[in-house]
């Protein structure tokens, strides 16, 4: 029994060795420095967003979180100048159950009576102003993907009951059928022939968060698609979507042309329409050879453009030229050719309008 007290006196050798770096300042000054450069660079993954829990307990929220549609979430993010990033369709109906409120020391979020169209990624991040310019601060961010589950709507709600996919080969194309519960089964199918596509987890994966992601797009992989998701219950089929193969790479524009007739009588008002699909930072310029331009017959010449959604993150360019004659003439009858340039090359179609 003498002995224990020794062997606890003993003990404290370990404490007493603590002691001993504390005589040689200059030398752990070096890993001590390493230790807080590690330590910044470790900022860049930690997350300055916190989920409210009841009762007033705080917690880090995971990557993906499952809640029950009509449930209310209040998120938080650090800093005295948050910027939020959430489902776009909150901001296009101005959803009145969607606050954001900035604090001294954090913003909130709220959103309340959730339903399943909110699922989606919620996102903040800290802004660095000077003066009028502000930037994002990299180590300053949090997100997480929250599903709003419900059983009667498995897919996220789309505002259309139809969408446009566009197939490029120089990039994945999405199938924006997301789910609205992470566990349910989702198969992709062809509307004609009517046919499961198979899902191989390599060419074509499924992501939940995204939808169906074609790696490799191909000419074969355009038509009408159409997703069905399962999950304890009757299975529920998506909208539908239109794949169209779009060969838009870094090259001569991609064109089409269209003749509202290819025969007109006297007096008809006759369009061609010369159409580009292509990437939406590149510019098309127009030329245009009809019958009556050496005699210098009057037409109508328009060139326009607009940017279409392609899903998630994703957008396309339709540029267009449209030639009118108002009042057809015999002189008028003949081909009519559209030349497309951009900065890649040109590429030339034509349409042939005959005299009734």
């Amino acid at each position: 029994v003498i002995g224990q007290p020794a062997k606890s006196k003993r003990t404290k050798e370990p404490g007493e060795n603590k002691i001993k770096p504390v005589n040689k300042k200059v030398k752990p000054k070096i890993p001590k420095m390493k230790e807080r450069e590690s330590a910044d660079s470790s900022l860049k993954s930690q997350s300055i967003l916190t989920q409210v829990m009841d009762k007033g307990h705080f917690q880090k929220p995971a990557a993906t979180l499952s809640l029950a549609a009509g449930q209310s979430i209040e998120l938080r993010c650090k800093g005295n100048n948050v910027t939020w990033n959430y489902p776009s369709y909150l901001d296009t109906f101005k959803d009145s159950r969607l606050s954001i409120k900035q604090l001294d020391r954090y913003s909130q979020l709220i959103l309340a009576n959730s339903t399943a169209a909110d699922t989606g990624e919620y996102s903040c991040w800290l802004q660095l102003c000077n003066g009028n310019k502000c930037r994002k601060d990299e180590t300053k961010t949090g997100s997480t993907y929250i599903f709003f589950t419900d059983k009667e709507e498995l897919f996220v709600p789309t505002p259309s009951y139809f969408e446009i996919v566009y197939l490029n080969p120089d990039k994945p194309a999405v199938i924006p059928c997301r789910v609205t519960t992470p566990s349910a089964k989702v198969t992709l199918h062809r509307e004609f022939p009517a046919e499961e596509i198979e899902t191989d987890g390599t060419g074509i994966i499924y992501d939940a968060k995204k939808g169906f992601v074609f790696q490799h797009p191909t000419s074969d992989h355009k038509g009408i698609v159409y997703c069905k998701a399962e999950s304890q219950g009757a299975p529920q089929i998506s909208i539908k979507y239109h794949l169209l193969y779009v060969e838009v790479p870094k090259g001569p524009p991609s064109t089409t042309i269209a003749v509202s007739s290819s025969r007109a009588g006297l007096s008809d008002r006759v369009h061609v329409i010369c159409t580009v699909l292509g990437e939406p930072d590149v510019d098309v310029d127009f030329r245009w050879q009809y019958p009556g331009q050496e005699s210098g017959r009057p037409v109508i010449i328009q060139n326009f453009w607009r940017l279409i959604n392609r899903g998630i993150g994703h957008t396309t360019r339709i540029s267009k030229s449209v030639l009118l004659v108002e009042d057809f003439e015999d002189t008028d009858a003949g081909n009519y050719v559209c030349i497309a340039q951009n900065l890649q090359g040109e590429t030339t179609v034509a349409t042939k309008v005959e005299l009734k």
